[in-house]
Parts: C-alpha cells; structure tokens; sequence
C-alpha cells in the first residue's frame, strides 16, 4: 500500500499502537509512520521489553507524539493509560508476543500496553509474532481463541524465517498487511456495511494460440483502487480480474478469469447476491473465432485472424436487471479518445447504467497504467459533473461516496463533489 495523507478511512483516526517485546518490533517502526502520514493520530504504547529492541525517540519522531513506556506516565494532567483508554477507534498490537497475548486473554494489567487496553472499548487488533513451538502451543492457541469470542481481530502470523533462522509460522505480518487490515477494521461499520460490491478488472485475453492472445494495456490499477476503497467503506467485495499488474487488496475476495467469456460466467454466478456492480474492466470487445491448438509459425505473406464478437457483460445485466432487481446499482466505466461525452452517453443508455465514468485513454496522466485520472460522470437522471485529476484512490473513494448515496436513492445532483 502507498501511504500518503488523504487515506479516508485513516484520517483523524485515533489509533494505539502497542509495541512489545519481539525482534518484530523494528517492523511496528513502519507500521507508526506509514499511519501517521496516512493522516491518523497514532499514540505509541511500549513495554519494558520492546525498549530493548526499539527507542522510544523513535516512535515519537515519526508519530510527533509522546511514547508511554511507565504505567503511571502523565498526559495533560491525566493518567496516560486511563485517558487513552477513553478515545481510541483502534488498538494495535504488534508484535503481539506470546506473553503479551497472554495479559490480554487473562485480564493481567502490569505495563502501559495491558493496563490500556483492559480499560480500553475500542476494536483490538492484534499481529501475532513469536517462535513456532510458541505459537503452536495449545496453552497461546487458548489465549487467542479466547480474544477473537470477545470481538478481537487478527492478522498473521505468517510462515518464514524467524529469529532463531528457523523456518516455520510465527512471522509478524508486513507492515503493509497490517495497515491493510486496520483499514478493513475501521471501516467495517462504514457506509456500505451489508452491501456486496463486484467488481470487474484488468484486460481480459482472449487466447489465439498457446502462446498468444489479443488483449489491450489496461492493469487493473483503477479496478484495484475501486475495491480498496469499498472496503474501506465497509462493503463486501468480490473483485472478478484478468491476470493484473497489481495486487488485489487485502480482504477482498478474488476471483481469476482470462477471457471475456470467463468474466461473463463468474460475474452471473455472483448477480444473485450482487448489491452494486461496478465494470471497471477493460474487456476485449472481439476475440479470435478460432484458437489454434499449436503456435502459429511465421510464414511468407500475410496472416489473417477472424474475430467475433465478445458478449457485453454489463449489457446483459443490465437486460435482465428488471426481473431479477440485481445488481440494486449498477456503474460503467468508458475508456475514449475522441466524443468522450456522446460516446459514454450512448453506453449509459444502452447498457441502463445508473452511472457512468468516462476518461479519455489519449490524455497524458489519464487512463491505463497511470497512477491518475480525470474522468466525467454521467447519470442516468441527465447530470454530467467533470472531476478534476486526481489520483485514482480520491477517484475510487468519490466514487463510493456516491454509491452510498445512490443506496439511499440520491444521484449526482446531491453530491456536490
């Protein structure tokens, strides 16, 4: 993930970031300073033992805030522990060693990190690392089964190198995982809580030999955005991609295809539970008539390739949308070089979009493989509102904004952004 200050779900986030004992703790360095240029305010919670491995200056020159490493530290007059207990949207643990899970588990209150997080009602986050034996032990599988019942969430322990040069599961999870999975945390009461979002992306291929295929430059950027910010948001997310270039979020579901006939199939068989579908693919429009069982080897002369039509996924659904009340919202995308606006409204129409967004493909740091967009909205009640640039992360979350809104029956007219 590529931190930067506008994560919405992060931003202004009161978030505890306890750090124990662990050689992990190098990596909750990372995890403090990606949060905190993501926006949130990130208040460092460190044991006895953590000291060891990490220095307190480090968090607070990363965070801009005070470090609590006594029980009986003092913030503004007020215990430390019992005035971060009252305001906090998420409790970080990471490392959570095997000692410190323990504490948890049994009510135990002895440092900063537990005596907080006892008083604490905030949703408890924890990323297991420790030495395999430790993990696996039935007494530490007790203490976390005992911790998700009352509501805590996890994230790891990976398998790996561990500190001991063993290879085994116990790793802490990447930083980047588990920012990941705050994300998912925080955001699980949003907006769209209970709705199931699918969405389409990447190029699709579509095979002529072994070897070859006909597909075009899409990367599946824009579609991943999409499905990290209906994440955030709360949704449920499917995402049903082509080979991409990017990674698919974390706590989205995937489901892989290739051809556009695959992609058609995979999100029919999602419709019926399908809240919003939003076709961000880039979805071939013809493929090979034929797919030669051997590569086609180069010969004299010219080669001619047939090619038929691909059928129109969003077409269809939204053909058959009036008998089956699926998807309840329904968004295009439309990738253009020239009559940007005719072109998208003529898609809008035909494929009884509520929403559409075009961009036109041609323009410099607009369309496929940038890390930027600008595109145009259209809907079906006759609004048209232009964005300016914007990264495709503002584009993804505006666009949920608005997606949340059309849930409860409002259009563009009442967004305003």
């Amino acid at each position: 993930m590529e931190s930067h200050p506008h994560v919405r779900v992060l931003r202004g986030k009161k978030i505890i970031l306890g750090v124990t004992g662990g050689i992990a703790a190098y990596k909750a360095v990372t995890v403090a300073s990606r949060l905190a240029q993501a926006g949130a305010l990130v208040d460092v919670l460190m044991t006895e033992a953590a000291q060891k491995f990490v220095a307190p200056l480090t968090f607070s020159a990363l965070t801009g805030r005070s470090v609590a490493t006594d029980l009986w530290s003092l913030g503004n007059g007020q215990i430390m522990h019992v005035a971060l207990a009252r305001e906090v949207d998420l409790f970080l643990v990471a490392p959570a060693t095997a000692n410190t899970i323990a504490k948890l588990a049994l009510g135990l209150a002895d440092d900063p990190l537990s005596a907080t997080a006892l008083a604490s009602r905030g949703p408890l986050l924890l990323a297991p690392a420790m030495e395999t034996g430790m993990w696996l032990n039935p007494i530490t599988q007790q203490h976390m089964q005992a911790l998700i019942q009352r509501g805590a969430f996890t994230v790891g322990p990976m398998e790996g190198r561990l500190a001991s040069g063993a290879m085994g599961i116990g790793r802490m999870a990447e930083p980047p995982q588990i920012i990941e999975m705050a994300r998912k945390v925080l955001g699980r009461n949003g907006p769209l809580a209970g709705v199931h979002v699918v969405i389409t992306a990447g190029g699709t291929q579509e095979p002529l030999d072994p070897v070859r295929f006909v597909s075009n430059r899409s990367t599946g950027k824009m579609g991943m955005a999409l499905a990290t910010s209906a994440r955030d948001f709360g949704a449920e997310v499917s995402i049903v991609h082509s080979p991409l270039q990017v990674s698919v979020p974390f706590g989205v579901a995937s489901v892989p295809v290739r051809t556009a006939a695959e992609m058609r199939a995979a999100t029919f068989d999602l419709l019926p539970r399908t809240d919003v579908l939003i076709g961000a693919a880039a979805v071939a429009d013809y493929r090979p008539a034929t797919v030669a069982d051997q590569k086609i080897k180069k010969k004299s002369g010219n080669l001619d390739i047939e090619l038929v039509r691909n059928p129109d996924i969003l077409g269809e659904v939204g053909a058959q949308r009036q008998q089956s009340g699926r998807p309840r919202v329904m968004v295009g995308f439309a990738a253009e070089t020239e009559d940007l606006l005719a072109n998208a409204k003529v898609k809008l129409e035909s494929k009884r979009l509520d929403l559409i967004l075009v961009n036109d493909v041609s323009a410099p740091h607009s369309g496929f493989g940038t890390e930027t967009n600008q595109v145009t909205l259209l809907d079906k009640w006759g609004d048209v509102l232009p964005w300016p640039l914007l990264s495709k992360d503002e584009v993804a979350d505006r666009l949920m904004v608005w997606v949340a809104r059309r849930i409860q029956g409002k259009g563009l007219a009442d967004l305003g952004a």
